[in-house]
């Protein structure tokens, strides 16, 4: 929990107390920052129930938790998981985006930019080798038929598999 919540809330409240930034008024005009901090809080909100609800899952499916020391000891292909293989993921991007968009800051929407970079690299390098030494021929057939980062229009079942 502490990870997610440090992406969320202890970088991005950092960054805007180190860098000035102003609300966007005078690039276009008050209805566009209206509209910016609208839409920002609907992807945070979007986000962060998507945070939420991958979060319950790993502790009452998987039995672990988010932290490397105390993972999970079953694979997690419900809810959410059955359409996309990083839901979790996606929703801090989605929170991150919302709050570069709500605030209207470069270095918020710069953070975004880096998140996603490093996890675009972390998870094939890093996180997937593990979990295929952990769980194997099942990770395995999971990563076959769900997308790392585009979810599934349907959602996928190992019982659908042929």
């Amino acid at each position: 929990m502490a990870l997610p919540f440090n992406a969320i809330v202890t970088v991005p409240a950092i960054l805007l107390w180190l860098i000035p930034w102003r609300p966007g008024f005078e690039r276009g005009g008050l209805v566009v920052a209206i509209m910016g901090a609208a839409l920002g809080l609907c992807l945070a909100l979007l986000g962060l129930t998507l945070m939420v609800k991958t979060i319950r899952l790993f502790g009452r499916l998987g039995r672990g938790t988010l932290a490397p020391w105390d993972p999970t000891v079953h694979l997690v292909i419900e809810g959410p998981y059955r359409y996309v293989r990083n839901p979790m993921i996606s929703g801090v991007a989605l929170v991150l985006l919302g709050e570069a968009l709500a605030t209207g800051s470069l270095a918020l929407l710069a953070w975004f930019a880096l998140f996603v970079l490093v996890n675009a690299i972390y998870m094939p390098v890093f996180e997937e080798p593990g979990l295929v030494k952990r769980f194997g021929r099942e990770y395995r057939d999971y990563a076959e038929h769900v997308p790392r980062w585009i979810p599934r229009r349907t959602p996928w079942s190992p019982r659908s598999t042929p």
